[in-house]
This record gives structure tokens, C-alpha cells and sequence, in this order.
């Protein structure tokens, strides 16, 4: 079964669609929760946590409906928020107990969870300092301690590296990967940094203006690609692609490089042979490695529709950086 399952989730905001018709299944796992501001990512938390009724369609987190059943999931959910919540003038030791006893657990078990688990996030010795007092790095840890006290199934991670500076963000992804790795938790990070999903996570999940861009193992779509990279002039780009895409070739543009489909050696035939026609240098020519940025950058070759020749229809570049 399924650690999380969605089903044409769809929400609405009067005119606004934040999820659009969203289809997909993950397993235990770290599994990246990718797009940028405004993608949809806050509002797929808020349905998969029962906070939030989804427009349309389905949500299921440890074989619960999101919906009908949100306050038993949440009893076996972590959830560390983005936003600063953390009361200023009492102790981490205080909040997390105080924490742990409204999960449920009696008192004395909360006392002993809590000293565990500040002592695993790495407060020990901070634990009775008021939290106004503690930097940045410790209040986002503190946040991981109170959502893993309970000793909850699967966590929710909303921006856990958000402001830490270099060596705090690289402490907090080994926390998180140590926490996963070593308990089989699932976890669900949500973040707009590609780097912090490629360095831990397994899985991902890509939103762009809430519709599905990837989802499933992040090693099936970073692995090497059957793509072509071939360099050329700016100015060039979009006639090289075009003149390849005639040759039956599929073809994209991308800045100063056309991304063209390796189909065997003859494809290197016809890159030489649309470059000489057209007069253009060739700066690059070399296999590609698919990268989670080219989901923000170009649209996959994969994803194009074929042309009545059966090549990919050219299309021009989009402007949309990676978040």
C-alpha cells in the first residue's frame, strides 16, 4: 500500500486553481516536494494533513482518506512548519514536553521522549535556555524535535533549511537524512532549493502553477538521458532546432544549445549536415545528463507532442528559471 496516494486532487480558490486534477502514488521514502512560490505545494500539505478539503478528487496518507478521517492520520503525522511559531520565552525542553503530552503521551513517557529527542536534534545542552535566545538553525531544529517527539509514521518538512547559512543548511539535510535513512520513516520536504532535493531525497514531487510536472523515483529521471546536447551561437539555436526537427530529428532550444533525441550515429550525421546548411559553428556536441532544473527550464523532449513526420514539433524555450 501506498505511504501516500493522490487521486485527480484538484483545489479551487473561487478563479484561482491551486491543484489541477494531481494523480500520483508514493512509497516510505524521502520523497522532495518541488515548485516554486505559488505552485501548490503549502495547499497539497494542508489536504494531505486533513486541514484543508480538496475541491475534487482524492487524498490518502497511510492508507487514510485525507478528508474523512484527516484527525486519526494526523495522530500518526509530523508536521514542522515553515513559518516562525515557536514561543520565545520558555524552553525547548518545556515546549517539546508540552508538545508530546498533547500527542498523547502521559507525562513521565513525554519527559523521557523529549530529552531523547532534543539530545537526536542536537539541543542537549540548550534545552533549558528560553527559544528567543537560540539562532536560526537551533529554532528549525527545534521545530524537527517537536514533530518527531510523538514518534509519528511519516513527516512533513515545510522549508526546513529555510535562512541557515551554508553550514547549518548541510547539519539540517543530514539530520533529515539520517532521520529517514535510519528509521524508515517517510518524509515529505518541502523546498524550492533543487540542491537539497538531489542531495537526499529518493523520490520527488514536481507542482508548476498546481499541475503535476514528475512524480515517482528521483533516479529515473536523473539518470543519463538519450539525449544530445549540441552548442551553437545564440542566435542560432532556434534555426538549428528547426532544421533538425525538418530531418525528422526532435528537437528543442534552450539558450545557446539545442537538445536533439540520439536515435544511433546517423544522428551525428545530421547535426554536421543541418549546421553546415544554416553556416553554424558547433561549440558542444555531447551526451545529457537530465538534471531536476530541466524541469523548469525546457519542457522534456519526452513530454513533446510528434509532428506528422514523427519528430517533435519546435517549439521556443520558456523563460521560467528553476525557483
Amino acid at each position: 500500500m501506498p505511504t501516500i496516494e493522490v487521486s485527480g486532487l484538484t483545489k479551487r480558490y473561487e478563479r484561482v486553481t491551486a491543484l489541477d486534477g494531481l494523480t500520483f502514488a508514493l512509497e516510505q521514502g524521502i520523497v522532495g516536494l518541488m515548485g516554486a512560490n505559488g505552485a501548490g505545494k503549502s495547499t497539497l500539505i494542508k489536504i494531505l494533513l486533513g486541514l484543508l478539503p480538496p475541491t475534487s478528487g482524492s487524498a490518502r496518507v497511510l492508507g487514510l482518506d485525507s478528508t474523512t478521517q484527516g484527525l486519526t492520520a494526523r495522530e500518526r503525522i509530523g508536521y514542522m512548519p515553515e513559518h516562525d511559531c515557536l514561543p520565545p520565552d520558555v524552553s525547548a525542553a518545556t515546549f517539546i514536553g508540552n508538545m508530546a503530552q498533547l500527542s498523547g503521551l502521559p507525562p513521565r513517557e513525554a519527559q523521557s521522549r523529549t530529552a531523547d529527542t532534543l539530545r537526536y536534534a542536537g539541543l542537549d545542552e540548550a534545552r533549558y535556555r528560553p527559544i528567543g535566545g537560540y539562532s536560526t538553525g537551533m529554532k528549525q531544529r527545534v521545530k524537527l524535535a517537536q514533530a518527531l517527539v510523538h514518534d509519528p509514521e511519516i513527516l512533513f518538512l515545510d522549508e526546513p533549511t529555510n535562512g541557515l547559512d551554508p553550514t547549518g543548511r548541510e547539519q539540517m539535510l543530514e539530520l533529515v537524512r539520517r532521520t529517514g535513512h535510519g528509521t524508515g520513516l517517510c518524509i515529505v520536504m518541502s523546498t524550492h532549493l533543487l540542491a537539497d532535493v538531489e542531495a537526499i531525497c529518493d523520490q520527488v514531487v514536481v507542482l508548476d502553477g498546481g499541475q503535476l510536472l514528475h512524480a515517482g523515483p528521483l533516479a529515473d529521471y536523473t539518470s543519463a538521458s538519450p539525449y544530445l546536447t549540441v552548442g551553437t551561437t545564440v542566435e542560432g539555436v532556434h534555426a538549428l532546432a528547426a532544421e533538425l526537427t525538418r530531418r525528422g530529428l526532435r528537437a528543442q532550444a534552450d539558450t545557446d544549445t539545442v537538445v536533439v533525441d540520439f536515435t544511433g550515429d546517423a544522428t551525428y550525421d545530421a547535426i554536421r549536415d543541418a549546421a553546415a546548411v544554416l553556416n553554424l559553428p558547433l561549440l558542444k556536441l555531447a551526451r545529457r545528463r537530465t538534471s531536476l532544473a530541466d524541469l523548469f527550464r525546457v519542457p522534456s523532449l519526452a513530454s513533446l507532442p510528434p509532428s506528422s513526420n514523427g519528430a517533435a514539433r519546435h517549439a521556443a524555450p520558456t523563460s521560467q528559471d528553476a525557483p
